[in-house]
């Protein structure tokens, strides 16, 4: 961990806040499970500590991209002495000595998984994907016909959950929810008696059909807003403040930054802050951007850098604005989704983007 000192950025994790949101998914739930998918370091936030805490909170079932992923998570539960099932989403990758011996229970995303792990690990649990609508991962729809005729290709297999993934859940008006929901539907009459398991977070909000025994939520765990254009109902899990290196006099007709994209337009204040496109700070907040200082909104000015961001401080108390100062990026009164707005993304890509030259400090009290 950086220090305060070295550090030009400080990201604020709650973990406490991480437990409410998994609570507040969790409620909605009637009696089926909630999960938690913790792949990419737990959107880039800390896959270890958010694991540990919502193991404790009473979340069995997490969810990652890699073996890799899940071989790590699993020593960690281990060495606090908690457990918990991990689930592989990218499936077995030939590496089934590895899933057994870490007691992961890897996705078989197509009839080659299928056949793979009802040769190689017959008695091993195992989820099966069905791909509903994404036409990414999970048996295609030639390959459910395909077990329809053959259903002996299963027989056998010790089946954990059968799982889709929802295309367009944010959109409550679409029809594609309802047309996954069918097909769905339609392909665990293949699977009698098994769980399943089809909403993410914003499937969370479809209502109770979409529930099954099993919900797998991500991005609303981390605070980004499951339900867009309405008020988000998830707490914000982070924080991000840079540092001011440096405050300085300008007037026009100066300009700041790289292309000079931003001129003076009369006599001001410009604070340099230490956080940069390398820290995950995305280049394309310049001149669109803006941060807190002191309850004063201050606007990016100029183009965002490398390692460094400019502000125009001019509207600011003058005791307020100088170096060693911190000015809000992200959270709590800048949400993480109105970051990902101006920089014209998601706020999944902004939070797995966040570096590791920041100072990380961990909540963990309520």
């Amino acid at each position: 961990m950086n220090s305060p000192d070295s550090s030009a950025g400080i990201l604020t994790i709650d973990l406490a806040e991480l437990k409410r949101n998994w609570q507040r998914l969790k409620s909605r739930l009637n009696s089926a499970d909630c999960g938690a998918v913790i792949k990419a370091e737990a959107y880039g936030l800390g896959a270890g500590r958010a694991i540990v805490q919502l193991c404790q909170a009473g979340c069995t079932e997490f969810f990652v991209a890699l073996i890799d992923e899940g071989v790590y998570l699993r020593k960690v539960l281990c060495d606090v002495g908690l457990k918990a099932n991990i689930h592989i989403l990218g499936g077995p990758m030939a590496a089934g000595q590895t899933l057994e011996e870490f007691n992961l229970i890897p996705v078989l995303n197509s009839l080659v998984d299928i056949a793979f792990w009802k040769e190689k690990h017959p008695q091993a649990p195992a989820d099966i994907h069905i791909d509903t609508g994404m036409a990414r991962l999970g048996l295609s729809p030639s390959e459910v016909e395909m077990l329809q005729k053959e259903p002996q290709r299963i027989k056998g297999l010790n089946i954990s959950y059968v799982i889709s993934h929802l295309a367009c859940s944010e959109d409550f008006k679409t029809t594609m929810n309802a047309d996954q929901l069918k097909s769905f539907h339609q392909a665990l009459t293949l699977f009698p008696g098994c769980k399943a398991s089809l909403a993410n977070s914003s499937g969370i909000f479809l209502g109770d059909k979409y529930f099954f025994n099993l919900a797998r939520p991500g991005a609303a765990l981390y605070g980004i807003n499951p339900t867009p254009g309405k008020p988000n109902p998830m707490g914000q899990v982070i924080r991000l403040q840079g540092k001011i290196l440096q405050v300085r006099e300008v007037n026009a007709p100066q300009t700041v930054g790289y292309g000079a994209t931003h001129q003076i337009k009369g006599q001001g204040l410009i604070a340099t802050v230490g956080v940069g496109y390398a820290d995950g700070y995305p280049r394309s907040l310049s001149n669109r951007g803006f941060g807190f200082l002191g309850g004063v909104q201050v606007p990016i000015v100029g183009r965002v850098s490398m390692d460094l961001t400019t502000f125009d401080v001019s509207n600011v108390p003058e005791q307020l604005a100088h170096p060693g100062a911190l000015i809000d990026l992200i959270g709590p009164i800048i949400p993480v989704d109105d970051v990902a707005d101006a920089a014209g993304t998601i706020g999944y890509e902004i939070l797995t983007s966040l570096g590791h030259r920041y100072q990380r400090i961990y909540k963990t009290i309520y």
